[in-house]
């Protein structure tokens, strides 16, 4: 019973570790595109300063921009979702990437949460089965 028990306490540690890393995945993506979100908030926030046709620098990510003109500053195009997007004020505009901004980080806490409490549970289950290894070694 004590092997198959240690057996069985390495499976599920092993896919603790899968599940931390998955999650761990989940966190970066999520961090990448809190990030892209601010850029867009700061980007759209400058709107209010410019005027129709003023020249702007136009952030495409990296670190790199290209030159554009703006037709009409009270306006941008967001994305809804399925390659579709709508037209919208800028201060709407600014409220649906604070929308985003705020579901993205509220999932980051919940994931945050569980990895916490997969670690806790990995470490448990790590001292258990150490402590069974070493009673079968006696």
């Amino acid at each position: 019973m004590t092997e198959e028990e240690i057996t069985r306490n390495l499976a599920l540690i092993e896919y603790y570790k899968e599940q931390l890393n998955a999650i761990d995945y989940q966190t970066q993506f999520m961090q990448a595109a809190l990030a892209d979100y601010y850029k867009a908030k700061i980007t759209i926030g400058q709107l209010h300063k410019a005027d129709e046709n003023s020249e702007i620098l136009i952030p495409v990510g990296g670190g790199t921009f290209i030159n554009g003109s703006i037709k009409e500053a009270s306006k941008v195009l967001v994305d809804i979702g399925a390659g579709l997007v709508t037209e919208k004020t800028i201060d709407d505009a600014l409220k649906k990437i604070d929308e985003r901004i705020k579901n993205l980080q509220e999932k980051q806490e919940k994931l945050s949460s569980t990895a916490q409490k997969l670690q806790v549970e990995s470490d448990e289950l790590s001292q258990k089965t150490q402590k069974l290894v070493e009673e079968t070694q006696k």
